[in-house]
């Protein structure tokens, strides 16, 4: 790896890490958080992912000489928050975390489960990721009607970011939370000192729990949106880059990591798409059989920052808990436009995505189960009935 490795490639690698873990870590912690975890045990999930991200993405780059890169399930975390807390607790969503990595390797190992999340009609599918989206993507509005002192600096600052170049965007924003905190926010003494104690790692193992409520309410849908806005997007920005990689191996290694994580409260890891285009495209470097240098260091970095994750979490906490969504519901405008846009963009299918998004986005569960779940349900029976009229007038 060494005689590969470049300058060009170090910095992509260090890059690549910064934006991957700055631009959605404020994600994982209300997802896991929505899910009833503590602060330590959010703290030690966020841990979990990073690590078992970077591992993951170290060990496949070098297998395959690609620019393999690994991310935590952002939207799955969106779903996360959006979802509210099981009965039972986090040890019943720790359980849903384990079903969802199995369902990750099934895919890998077995083509007709591969192909069934890829035939869910790609409308519907991003339908559902908006509407999942939204609800946390009203948080940075709901920031500033909460103390404009304290929301107004984080959005402005976000949006001046994004003019000067995109992935600024959300690292200015979290600049912005940081002053906020610092200079905006009554801090208890000796609260720093908390800060510093919890740079220690510190994992916190949770024993499971199982329930149907569970896998139909968290697990499936975290599965399909983790595959679907995650691992198959992937697949295809490292396509568009020249790659021709095996999807089922990589599947079912990122689905062994997330068991691994998942104990510890790590909700999945997958195949990145945004950041997987960085270390992927010639920024990274000119000689495309070089490139996974980049990903290697990528990794790297993910480790150690994954490292600190008791200490960023800790941190956090200091602020109200509106604060830290908005920054994460910014991070997500861009998710939700671009899903949204896909979801409508075909007048014939437009109905039955509304439809998906709708139900959703309402958040209502029924018999236990998850709007997401339904929303999927309820476009796919829409479409089929859409086709159906379709072929009888056809025939008429």
């Amino acid at each position: 790896m060494f005689k590969d490795l470049s300058m060009q490639s170090l910095v992509m690698g260090v890059l690549t890490a910064f934006v991957g873990f700055a631009s959605s870590f404020a994600v994982v912690l209300q997802g896991l958080k929505g899910m009833g975890a503590s602060d330590a045990q959010a703290a030690s999930g966020l841990m979990a992912l990073s690590i078992a991200m970077g591992l993951c993405g170290i060990l496949l780059s070098l297998k395959t000489k690609m620019p393999i890169s690994i991310a935590w399930s952002t939207p799955g975390a969106a779903f996360l928050a959006t979802s509210g807390s099981l009965e039972g607790g986090f040890a019943v969503a720790v359980g849903a975390f384990l079903v969802t990595a199995v369902l990750i390797v099934a895919a890998g190992l077995f083509k007709p489960l591969n192909r069934a999340v890829s035939s869910i009609p790609a409308p519907l599918a991003n339908a559902m990721l908006a509407g999942v989206l939204i609800g946390l993507c009203f948080a940075p509005v709901k920031a500033v009607a909460f103390n404009p002192w304290f929301g107004l600096p984080i959005v402005v600052a976000y949006f001046i970011g994004g003019a000067i170049n995109r992935l600024a965007a959300i690292p200015l924003a979290l600049v912005a939370f940081v002053f906020v905190i610092a200079f905006g926010v009554d801090i208890p003494d000796g609260a720093f000192a908390n800060v510093g104690r919890a740079i220690w790692p510190s994992p916190e193992l949770v024993v499971p729990q199982f329930s149907r409520e569970a896998v139909m309410s968290i697990a499936l849908p975290l599965f399909i949106i983790t595959m679907a806005g995650q691992n198959i997007p992937g697949i295809t920005v490292l396509r568009v880059n020249g790659y021709e990689p095996a999807p089922g191996p990589l599947f079912t290694t990122t689905g062994i990591f997330s068991l691994l994580a998942a104990p510890f409260g790590g909700h999945a890891v997958n195949l990145a798409a945004i950041t997987a285009a960085m270390c992927a495209g010639e920024d990274a470097h000119r000689d495309p059989a070089r490139r996974y240098t980049a990903a290697v260091i990528n990794g790297i970095c993910q480790v150690i920052l994954g490292l600190a994750a008791g200490a960023v979490t800790a941190f956090v906490a200091l602020s109200p808990a509106i604060l830290i969504e908005a920054v994460g519901g910014l991070a997500l405008i861009g998710a939700f436009s671009g899903s949204a846009m896909a979801a409508f963009k075909e007048p014939e299918t437009r109905e039955a995505a509304a439809v998906t998004f709708l139900v959703t986005a309402s958040g209502i569960a029924f018999a236990g189960v998850s709007g997401a779940f339904w929303g999927l349900l309820a476009g796919g029976v829409v479409m089929a009935f859409a086709a159906m009229a379709k072929k009888f007038r056809g025939r008429a």
